[in-house]
């Protein structure tokens, strides 16, 4: 019988933090948003003091100090790196792997081996090898591995495994039965609304809903789900997540502008983001907006905000085509005089690049950019992202984020690697 296997790196962004400070062992640490805006990561230790996800970090500032709390900016750098890291020491495990975020992936497990103890191989080789811990839940679906890791979480005489097949009868629907709609794997806030408006309040009743009910009321993933609860394999994570029919990237400034090239280099980074995202999905974009506002809360300053946007000769996922058209787009709705706050990059129209039906009387895609783009990739992959940019982007460096708590980027820098002294 086919067993997948969810593997989560716990409290992963705070962990990472730990494995060059092992100073902060027991202490508790959060990591904070983008311009430290609110906490994203907490500790065990942090949670346990009752820090809320999400809690603007503004409000917590004196509580944080009094119980000295370590506080840190976001250092994606540093989190994405430890990610392939992790991910490459799990992989060895199993054949196949399905990497679902930046810390937690499926595996699908071998036939005929001891599972708890092929779980518990993989938490020591991620310990030993990487420094981070990480729980694994097995079960014979997707969706009852994701509960299952939640349950080995939980419970430390699980030691961070927890085997779904543990489970008789009974007792897995009681534990199905303390399962709200909203908390499964793949259910929205909104369709848990319905489900529960419907008498479907918890993951047992689902369970035991008519399949053919569920489709035509909720649509087929939903009914794909009621058959993973039953231990029924039928989703895939392309399923829970589609690919973006558009991507946006976006950030708020760590202080108003008015400057022209500081506006254009924060444009120019976000295309180069929005355009990794769209080659890792394998599609193509025909059109690119950008979006540009002063912040609205300021009354005492005139206020402006706008969107254009640039239709491309022919669609692609070509990082210097995507800036220049953004770089455009800016140009049609930049207004001088106002003290801007934010700024960003949409792409649409995105298609599956072996789709994508290109114009007759347009030059074709050149394969030798293609080539480029793999190549930029590949290399912004190894040594970090930000390692290859487009030329716009060191127009300014007065658009980026606040990050008054950064570690430093351990692993992708060299000027920023660890001593031993």
């Amino acid at each position: 019988m086919t067993h997948f296997a969810l593997v989560d790196g716990n409290s992963f962004y705070c962990n990472c933090e730990r494995v060059f400070r092992p100073d902060l062992a027991g202490r508790p640490l959060v990591v904070l948003s983008n311009n430290d805006g609110c906490i994203v990561s907490r500790s065990r230790e942090a949670s346990a003091l009752g820090l809320p996800m999400a809690a603007p970090y503004h409000q917590l500032r004196a509580l944080l100090r009094r119980h000295r709390v370590a506080v840190f900016s976001s250092n994606y750098a540093l989190y994405g790196d430890m990610s392939r890291r992790m991910m490459q020491v799990i992989g060895e495990f199993a054949v196949e792997q399905e990497i679902y975020s930046i810390d937690e992936c499926f595996l699908r497990l071998p036939d005929h081996i001891d599972r708890r103890a092929h779980g518990l191989d993989i938490r020591r080789s991620v310990w030993r090898r990487v420094g981070l811990p990480c729980a694994v839940g097995i079960a014979p679906s997707k969706t009852l591995a994701k509960l299952a890791n939640r349950l080995a979480k939980q419970e430390r005489a699980h030691r961070g495994v927890f085997d779904w097949s543990q489970l008789d009868a009974a007792s897995a629907a009681q534990t199905l039965r303390r399962i709200a709609p909203g908390e499964i794997w793949g259910i929205g806030r909104g369709l848990s609304e319905q489900l529960q408006r419907h008498g479907i309040e918890h993951a047992l009743a689902l369970r035991e809903s008519d399949p053919t009910w569920l489709r035509r009321r909720f649509g087929v993933v939903t009914e794909r789900i009621a058959h993973e609860l039953a231990g029924t394999p039928s989703l895939d994570v392309e399923h829970i997540m589609p690919d973006k029919q558009q991507i946006l990237s976006s950030r708020s400034f760590a202080r108003l502008t008015d400057d022209r090239d500081t506006l254009c280099a924060s444009i120019a980074h976000h295309a180069t983001l929005a355009a990794e995202k769209l080659r890792a999905q394998h599609c193509v974009a025909a059109i690119v907006g950008v979006t540009l506002r002063t912040n609205p809360h300021r009354t005492d300053l005139p206020q402006y905000r706008n969107y254009g946007c640039t239709a491309l000769p022919q669609p692609c996922d070509d990082t210097l085509a995507l800036t220049g058209a953004a770089l455009a787009a800016f140009d049609s709705i930049y207004q001088p005089g106002y003290a801007y706050q934010k700024a960003g990059v949409l792409l649409l129209e995105i298609r599956p690049t072996r789709n994508t039906q290109y114009d007759l009387f347009a030059p074709p895609p050149d394969p030798r950019r293609a080539a480029l783009m793999r190549t930029l990739d590949s290399i912004n992959r190894r040594h970090g992202r930000g390692t290859l940019r487009v030329g716009a982007e060191l127009l300014s460096d007065e658009w980026k984020m606040r990050q008054e708590h950064l570690s430093p980027c351990y692993t992708t820098r060299w000027d920023q690697l660890p001593r031993a002294d």
